[in-house]
Formats: structure tokens, C-alpha cells, sequence
């Protein structure tokens, strides 16, 4: 480490604001790296692997810590827990740090933290974990399946036996391992201002690597690179970052030149883009030197001006001229737009139980209250969008988790409140390793 930052300092700061604060990880971890930009690319990978490591494998780690400390750690004042919590991911999954080097710096840490009295307790702890680690046996798969596959792959016991109503074992096991292996940056390639070719090749020369989706056409995975903000083809809005999941809401619904989309909960604005770029394709033959069209149009809405002000900063970056981002409450009839729309996109709230691998501590702070109270809100908006679509139109449903409730049956509902439509395809996509996120939608016809 080059800087005199205690790095681990910061991990218990992310560590501290997620767990006892109720902070969004993805949030503070991005502004503690926009804060500390001055730390090396090593540091910041340091940084950002241990938190995200540390919230992605924690009932685990509580497990383990557990078997060898004398309080429950829900008992445990929150920066002792936090800096145990850390070290025994360091200890389990960081090969490259010596584990006395881990249990010292855990010691001094508590220390400079005014725990001064409890410093042979973390010292004790950490290591008679550093010594056992290898001998930790999980729950009997057998006797307690869901005890076994919640401490494995941490996921609370009350997830698993939702998803075991509708996959086997093997099948969640299946993308639960993928929630937990790093996935490369998917991003889609802008066709207004370049090529997957000229793209590739740029990336490449500046030592990112970058592997061709072949399934996919404007679609790319990105790998060892700093940061986003970084990359000069980024922030000249050559690419977009998006799930290939997410990037199926646009294939499906099949914009056409000339085409009117209302997007009602766009932010970030990807999907929004994509249509964009995509009308900009149907118009122009993909030839930008014909200028962008201003017969198609898509609006992107979404509740709050800060939302908002996301959505217009992606399209600003990305060029399009055929988009604009506006305010509107998506539960409240606009009746200006009723029958207007050839396309009404709705990615609406979820669980986000798809998005796991990027963002861990929602399995932490979503309930089945939650998903029951998000079920309810989708029908409200579902119910009010559907009057934008014209006949002949498309309604897309859409959502980043896996949850029957909020999915499925949410289509089945929809259908029975609204025989005006017709349900042509819909699917449940399933976290892969290396891939994708998981993703649902759903693609319905006005009669």
C-alpha cells in the first residue's frame, strides 16, 4: 500500500454505514472511491473487494465467528463486529495477506477505535478462526437443507424457502454460485458514435480486457480496469453499462421507426437509451451521417428530480437527440397520454433478488413484508400505465428479481383485471456465473 490511508479503516467505515446505518453498499462504496480517487488502482481493488466480499459471504462469516467467540455476534458492539466481520473474509479468501498481518491490523484497529479492553478479544478470536479455518464444518445438506444452503451461499433461510416453492436445490445452488463469483461489466456498445469493432479495439489498447458477447450484438464484457469514470470511451458515451438481461426489454418489445415509448420508472436510463439508440438505428439505417430523425420519441419518467437528473446525464453522455427525461409519478394517470404510446415500458420497484451478485445487502434489508408491499405497488402502476398503450401496442413488464409473487402471478393478475391483453411471451431469466443477472419480463399486447 502506497498512501498512508488505513484502508481498513475505510472497509469498517462502508462496513459501519451498510450494516448499522442502513446505507446502500453500491452507494457508499462508489462515494468512498470518489472520495479517495488519489489511492491506486491495487488499494481501491483492496478496498472495494473486502466490502463487497464481506457483505456478500456475511451469514457465513457469522457462522464461522460463532464457533469461536464467547458473545453472539448480533451481541457484539458494531465496530468490533464489523472489523471481525472483515478479518475473517481477509483471512478466508485473501491468500495473498498473511493472517498475522490480518489479526495485527484487526488489533490496532480496535484499538485506535477506543476498544482498547476488547483487543485480546478480537486478537483471541481471530486467531483461534485463523487456526481452524480449514476444519469448519457447514449444516448436514441432508438433515438441514436450507440451514446448509443459507450459511453456504448466505442467503437468509426466508429467501430459500420462497425459491424452493418454484426451483430445486440444485438450481438454486446453481445461481446462488453465481452471486458469488465475480462477473465482468456488461456493457452495450452506443452504434451512434461508434462500432463493437472500433469499440473493442480502443478498450484493448488501453490494457482493459474485453471479450465479445456472440450471443448478443451490441453487447460486451469488460474486465480489469480501474474505474468507469476512467475510461475516455465512457465518459464520451461510446458504451453503456448494462445487464444483458436488461438489454432483452428492448429486443422484445421491438421499437419501429416513427414509434412513441413511454419508459414510466426510467432511471438510470438504460433501457430508455437502448430504445433510443434503437429508433436512431430503424430511422437512419444505423448511418449517422443521415443526422438522428425527430419523428420517433421516447420519454423516460421517473419520480424524484434526483432520479431524474440520472436519466438526463446518461442521455447527455450517450448524444441522443430522440429522448428526454421527465418528472411524473407513475402511480397517477397522465391524461394526456392515455392511448398514446406504441410501446409502454414498466421495469418497475422490486425485490431486486436478480441483482444479488452486484448488490448483496438487499438480501439483508428485503423482508416478505417488503416483497408482499412491492407486489401491491406494481399493480398500481401496472393498472394506471396500461391506459398509455394504444391498440395494437405493447406493454413490457419488467423486473430484476426472482420472486413468483412480484412476476408470474403479477402477469397472471394483470391478465384477468385487463382481457384487453394478451400475454405473447414472458420469461424468468436465471442468474448465470460469468453472465447475467437475473431478470424477468413480460411482453403483452393491447387486442
Amino acid at each position: 500500500m502506497t498512501t498512508d490511508v488505513n484502508l481498513r479503516e475505510l472497509v469498517l467505515e462502508v462496513l459501519l454505514a451498510v450494516t448499522k446505518d442502513h446505507e446502500y453498499s453500491h452507494v457508499v462504496i462508489r462515494g468512498m472511491l470518489e472520495k479517495y480517487q488519489y489511492l491506486t488502482k491495487q488499494e481501491r481493488s483492496f478496498l472495494k473487494r473486502v466490502c463487497e466480499g464481506t457483505l456478500e459471504h456475511m451469514i457465513w462469516i457469522d457462522y464461522v465467528i460463532g464457533q469461536f467467540s464467547s458473545v453472539k455476534v448480533n451481541k457484539m458492539k458494531p465496530v468490533i463486529r464489523c472489523i471481525l466481520r472483515s478479518s475473517v473474509y481477509e483471512l478466508k479468501f485473501m491468500d495473498a495477506i498473511p493472517a498475522s498481518a490480518t489479526c495485527n491490523e484487526a488489533v490496532k484497529l480496535a484499538q485506535k477505535r477506543g476498544f482498547r479492553n476488547l483487543k485480546g478479544f478480537v486478537n483471541g478470536v481471530l486467531r483461534s478462526i485463523s487456526r481452524n479455518l480449514s476444519g469448519i464444518v457447514l449444516p448436514h445438506r441432508e438433515r438441514e437443507p436450507v440451514r446448509y444452503l443459507s450459511v453456504k451461499y448466505s442467503m437468509p433461510e426466508w429467501i430459500l424457502q420462497m425459491w424452493g416453492e418454484s426451483y430445486t436445490m440444485g438450481q438454486m445452488e446453481e445461481f446462488m454460485e453465481a452471486f458469488l463469483t465475480k462477473a465482468p461489466t456488461s456493457v452495450r456498445v452506443n452504434t451512434q458514435k461508434t462500432t463493437k469493432e472500433e469499440l473493442m479495439g480502443e478498450l484493448m489498447a488501453q490494457g482493459i480486457t474485453v471479450r465479445d458477447n456472440a450471443g448478443m450484438k451490441d453487447a460486451l464484457y469488460l474486465e480489469d480496469y480501474d474505474f468507469l469514470g476512467g475510461i475516455a470511451a465512457f465518459r464520451e458515451g461510446k458504451f453503456y453499462v448494462q445487464d444483458v438481461s436488461s438489454m432483452q426489454v428492448a429486443l422484445w418489445a421491438e421499437p419501429k421507426a416513427g414509434d412513441y415509448i413511454l419508459d414510466v420508472c426510467a432511471a438510470p436510463g438504460g433501457k430508455s437509451i437502448h430504445m433510443a439508440q434503437m429508433l436512431w438505428e430503424a430511422e437512419n439505417g444505423g448511418n449517422a451521417e443521415h443526422g438522428i430523425s425527430a419523428f420517433g420519441m421516447v420519454e423516460a419518467r421517473d419520480l424524484t428530480e434526483a432520479k431524474v437528473s440520472i436519466i438526463q446525464e446518461n442521455i447527455d453522455r450517450c448524444g441522443f437527440a430522440n429522448i428526454r427525461a421527465v418528472q411524473a409519478d407513475a402511480r397517477l394517470l397522465d391524461e394526456t397520454r392515455i392511448g398514446k404510446a406504441d410501446i409502454v415500458v414498466a421495469d418497475l420497484p422490486c425485490s431486486g433478488l436478480g441483482v444479488l451478485g452486484r448488490k448483496a445487502d438487499i438480501k439483508y434489508r428485503i423482508t416478505s413484508k417488503d416483497c408482499g408491499a412491492l407486489c401491491e405497488l406494481q399493480r398500481e402502476i401496472l393498472h394506471t400505465v396500461q391506459q398509455y398503450v394504444k391498440p395494437q401496442g405493447i406493454l413490457m413488464y419488467s423486473t430484476c428479481t426472482i420472486n413468483t409473487v412480484e412476476n408470474e402471478k403479477n402477469v397472471k393478475w394483470f391478465l384477468q383485471e385487463h382481457p384487453e391483453f394478451v400475454l405473447e411471451r414472458q420469461k424468468q431469466i436465471l442468474p448465470e456465473k460469468g453472465k447475467n443477472d437475473g431478470f424477468f419480463l413480460a411482453k403483452l399486447r393491447r387486442k
